[in-house]
């Protein structure tokens, strides 16, 4: 006898056509979707219900301004989730939407409702250093750390994305379902191997960053060793896709490089692998701190999958995926001497770098989103069974 669909509904407060996290949602979805559920993503749209991916997707319509953005969105969430109490087994979200969740946690109280079960997600940290001192960073900042003190009192699960994560965030036990790290689509990035040209001995090594241009990510810092390496006579080419709050100090730097060095926008998920074909490693210079310590880079990933050798600061959230994998070139610090270090060996192994990438796509097979989904569909069912023996 088949086991019943289960329903979720997914609230996730970004637009999954744009955001280069989409995959994190709708991938994700789609391989749940195929193993016995039912999602539907709650995210920013125009009010319209959609299929992408194979993934049904209610658009949630918001004004473009400041905190009104979420309140606007988390009211229309809360109306479309309240209408469909009676079919949904699990409402997953995440920080952002916990003070709508718990309003609808209290109206479930009430109606002594046991199901759904409300769920929180955690995948990631406020990355903004406090001593930048910006008043939205500082918003951002205690909103996030009152949730995460205050939300294992009513919620009736958590996830994360790493066991780290979970630790970091002080998950009680006996509220942590299972944690789902990030992944890749391999099929989407392979694409970008095949597409790839190798350089001739002699020639530029072209490096790639996509992601957030912010000031923790240790951008600057590997765009000045860059610089260097090239002026001891190395032909490296370091190219960041993305933006964010340091981007505008970032082109003013790569204004003076003779362009070595280059910023450039951001780009949908979807034309990722093409930008990922025109690369030869891809970068990841985070430095060795909590907040990078616990995450799941999905950039890493998506690098691997493409084909690319990848060169990484050596801090947990690498060597967990790596280890002793040769496809990586380790930055032993995020000091400018370290990176100019871990850039003379990029240049010394040119001649490697095809053999190098082919190993690392090997090694995302392991990190697919159908693995992460897996993951998640385990804990959300061992995490219903339970609950309903806590409930009974």
């Amino acid at each position: 006898m088949n086991n019943p669909i289960r329903k979720l509904l997914w609230v996730a407060p970004g637009d999954p056509e744009k955001s280069l996290d989409s995959a994190t949602w709708l991938d994700t979805s789609r391989e749940l979707n195929q193993s016995g559920w039912n999602v539907t993503l709650l995210a920013v749209g125009d009010g319209k219900s959609k299929t992408l991916k194979g993934v049904h997707v209610y658009g949630v319509s918001r004004p473009e301004i400041y905190l009104m953005r979420q309140l606007v969105f988390h009211a229309r969430a809360l109306s479309y989730i309240y209408r469909r109490l009676n079919s949904t087994d699990v409402v997953l979200f995440h920080s952002m939407s916990a003070p709508w969740m718990l309003a609808l946690a209290m109206l479930m109280r009430l109606q002594k409702r046991r199901l759904p079960a409300l769920v929180m997600d955690t995948r990631t940290v406020d990355m903004a250093p406090a001593s930048r001192g910006r008043w939205k960073d500082s918003i951002r900042r205690n909103y996030h750390a009152f949730v995460e003190k205050s939300v294992n009192r009513w919620v009736d699960g958590r996830l994360a994305i790493t066991p780290r994560m979970a630790a970091y965030v002080n998950i009680p036990h006996e509220k942590l379902w299972g944690v789902w790290p990030s992944g890749v689509n391999a099929e989407l990035f392979q694409t970008a191997r095949s597409a790839r040209t190798w350089p001739a001995s002699g020639a530029p090594i072209q490096l790639v960053y996509v992601g957030v241009l912010n000031y923790e990510r240790n951008l600057m810092n590997l765009s000045s060793a860059v610089v260097k390496a090239n002026a001891e006579g190395a032909q490296i080419a370091f190219s960041m896709v993305g933006d964010g709050n340091q981007k505008d100090e970032l082109e003013k730097f790569a204004a003076t490089t003779d362009g070595c060095v280059r910023v450039l926008p951001r780009v949908d998920h979807s034309q990722v692998p093409g930008v990922l074909s025109r690369a030869h490693i891809g970068v990841l210079p985070f430095p060795d701190e909590e907040k990078f310590q616990v995450s799941s880079p999905i950039k890493l990933f998506e690098y691997m999958a493409s084909g690319l050798p990848i060169l990484a600061t050596r801090i947990a959230c690498h060597t967990d995926v790596i280890g002793y994998g040769d496809y990586v070139i380790w930055m032993e610090g995020s000091d400018e001497e370290s990176l100019l270090a871990a850039l003379r060996q990029v240049w010394k192994k040119s001649g490697e770098l095809c053999g190098m990438g082919g190993r690392a796509a090997i090694a995302s097979k392991a990190w697919t989103w159908s693995e992460s989904a897996r993951k998640l569909k385990t804990a959300l069912e061992t995490g219903l069974d339970n609950l309903a023996i806590r409930k009974a």
